[in-house]
């Protein structure tokens, strides 16, 4: 199904191709603080990444520093 039947697919980086695959579009430095941090700092950039409709990385960086 297409991802404007979504109401997510404008958020969290989700774009769709012309061939209809959906692609979930995550800096790589977000990956990296999602593997390392500690649940404290997970809950602070998720909190942050939630309220987004594109990256912010600025924002998710203080979320992560706190």
């Amino acid at each position: 199904m297409p991802l404007d039947k979504y109401p997510f697919s404008e958020k969290y980086g989700w774009i769709q191709d012309k061939y209809g695959l959906s692609w979930q579009i995550v800096p790589s430095e977000m990956d990296e603080m999602m593997r390392k941090g500690t649940p404290e700092q997970l809950a602070r950039v998720t909190k942050a990444f939630l309220k987004m409709k594109k990256f912010d990385l600025v924002k998710l960086q203080k979320a992560y520093k706190g």
